[in-house]
């Protein structure tokens, strides 16, 4: 409009301009706004918006002759405008983030418009900064890495590969023991200065960080630490290994369940921090406000990386990435960039559990779970969900009532109890293999030698390749 540019030119412009990075399947985050709301607001953007539709709707009708095709590739549909469409339409190039997302959105999402652009959908897996989480976040570790490989890792963390060679010497192991250990005591120097509570730094700290949502599965994490703490009751010797439960995220101020999950955990650290029966043995905490701040505490002091989201589910993450390089073990599923995790330190080096991706659609598809089952078919199950609702955590019984019809009456969307007992099983071989401190240290130190692969460095010269087609800036 403002310099009185032909359609064609500009269409043209945009065309070749903009590519489009996709960060979610959740069909909540693909944003769907109301036509009669968007033409009120922005009337000149809606009628751009509309012969953008109007004609690539002409040039998909004349290929297909299609009213299903039409549903699933029109911008504007059933009185919404649909903008993950738009920014298909409108861009060269559309990635995904991790190799299952970019798979799932060509084969599932956006299935139709894969098949409409062939070439146009890719692949960028997700990196982090080692500046931040590893020579910032754990200086003394990064020394240590310096004094074996030398410092050019720094400007090409792919070098870390180099530290394979220590994966059998048993005074480097020791040192990577070591500088865990400090880490953990700097951690929990900040919770017993936070929060008045007391941690073993001999334990295992296994830490759960995540956006608090439902797909996330922290629900998980909480019937597990629910049914370890009902067995110490019943026999104080059942945890041979002392463990120190850590959640941490934000949750969206609208996101009622989100809110309450972070309600339930604080009340299960309320009664096991303060029941001495087990509280030298086991402790839970909810760290409030994280941050990067708070991220370079945890990432550093954490033996494992809880990344339980139901498979296909999430789209990469990176706070795997950030564990992993600071010799934190996954415990996860196969889903996000967990994929490429385990098929780059084997999976003797992390610990895999639950459905795949394929699995999960089969079983959505089917209709053939039934929560009800579950429930019914294990008395340890049954006895932990029926404590969201029997005063066990609050005298009001409804308090948790959500959780509860999330979980039952509303057959559990994210299949939390359909994999419960391969998470539980999980647990416990990562407390085995915990048990073995060589064993432990080798695989710690294989998952930071494998780590160079995420480096956000790694991401951005892929889309600088691939997409972008950009010169470098020579200083």
């Amino acid at each position: 409009d403002e310099e009185g540019m032909t359609w064609e030119k500009a269409w043209y412009i945009t065309r070749r301009t903009v590519a489009y990075t996709n960060h979610t399947i959740l069909p909540e985050a693909l944003e769907k706004w109301s036509i009669d709301m968007f033409k009120s607001l922005l009337p000149r953007i809606y009628l751009i918006v509309e012969e953008i539709n109007r004609r690539f709707t002409k040039e998909a009708w004349e290929r297909y002759h299609s009213d299903d095709k039409m549903r699933e590739l029109s911008i504007l549909w059933d009185g919404q405008v649909h903008m993950a469409r738009l920014a298909v339409v409108g861009s060269f190039s559309v990635n995904g983030v991790a190799q299952i997302h970019s798979d799932i959105l060509k084969s599932h999402t956006m299935r139709d418009f894969h098949d409409y652009y062939p070439g146009k959908f890719n692949n960028k897996t997700n990196g982090i900064t080692h500046r931040r989480w590893l020579i910032k976040a754990n200086p003394k570790l990064a020394e240590l890495i310096n004094q074996s490989i030398g410092p050019e890792w720094e400007k090409d963390p792919g070098r870390l590969i180099n530290l394979l060679r220590f994966k059998d010497d048993k005074g480097f192991k020791a040192e990577i023991d070591k500088i865990k250990r400090g880490r953990k005591e700097v951690l929990a120097k900040y919770i017993k200065n936070r929060y008045k509570v007391t941690v073993d730094t001999s334990s295992i700290f296994d830490v759960q960080i995540k956006r608090i949502h439902s797909y996330k599965r922290q629900i998980m994490n909480i019937l597990n630490v629910m049914a370890v703490y009902n067995r110490m009751l019943e026999d104080p010797n059942t945890l041979t290994i002392p463990r120190t439960v850590i959640f941490a995220g934000k949750a969206a101020p609208s996101y009622h369940i989100a809110k309450l999950t972070i309600k339930l955990i604080s009340k299960l650290s309320d009664m096991i921090n303060n029941d001495k029966r087990v509280n030298d043995k086991l402790k839970v905490l909810f760290l409030e406000n994280y941050s990067v701040s708070l991220g370079e505490l945890l990432f550093p002091a954490a033996d494992i990386s809880e990344q339980i989201s139901t498979a296909s589910k999430e789209a990469s993450g990176t706070g795997n990435m950030k564990f992993m390089m600071n010799g934190a073990i996954t415990l996860g599923t196969l889903d996000g960039a967990n994929v490429e995790i385990a098929e780059l330190v084997g999976e003797e080096n992390c610990v895999i559990f639950g459905m795949k991706d394929h699995e999960v659609k089969e079983l959505q598809m089917s209709g053939a779970y039934k929560a009800w089952d579950y429930y019914n078919n294990n008395p340890r199950l049954k006895r932990i969900i029926d404590s969201l609702m029997d005063g066990t955590f609050h005298e009001n019984r409804e308090e948790f009532r959500v959780i509860f019809e999330e979980l039952m009456n509303k057959n559990d969307e994210y299949f939390v109890l359909a994999d419960y007992e391969a998470y539980c099983q999980a647990q416990s071989s990562v407390r085995d293999l915990y048990k073995d401190r060589s064993r432990w240290a080798k695989v710690c130190l294989t998952n930071i030698a494998k780590s160079g692969f995420f480096s956000s460095d790694r991401t951005i010269q892929q889309y600088v390749d691939d997409i972008w087609h950009l010169d470098k800036v020579k200083f």
